[in-house]
């Protein structure tokens, strides 16, 4: 069984940064894709970012040039480094990840708790 653990969210002002950490235990052969998800209140859950294996990387555009993904592969760790927040980025960040393990063919998603991140005006 894959769990994935995050860390770093709090209440930060405006204009403020964070920092989240996800960290993957387990027995994982493979690690593909690793990616952060938002939920907002009311909303549907939407991606944030992604970073493959080999460590390309996507951005939904309300982030693009303000957060930064990035994954330690020998840790099975996957970071988001947010700056420029603003209130609208409120919501609790889900880290996400497509893991290879033994005894189950192919790959499959697992995902963490979550942890909230609340940026005020």
């Amino acid at each position: 069984q894959v769990q994935l653990v995050e860390s770093g969210g709090g209440l930060v002002q405006a204009g403020g940064s964070l920092r989240l950490s996800c960290a993957a235990s387990g027995a994982i052969f493979f690690m593909n894709t690793m990616a952060w998800y938002r939920q907002a209140p009311g909303k549907q859950r939407e991606l944030v970012a992604g970073i493959a294996s080999g460590s390309s990387t996507n951005y939904a555009d309300s982030v693009k040039g303000r957060f930064t993904i990035s994954r330690d592969n020998a840790k099975n760790t996957v970071y988001l480094q947010m700056n420029s927040l603003k209130p609208e980025d409120t919501a609790v960040y889900y880290c996400n990840a497509e893991a290879w393990v033994p005894g189950r063919p192919g790959g499959y998603d697992y995902w963490g708790q979550g942890t909230q991140v609340t940026v005020s005006s």
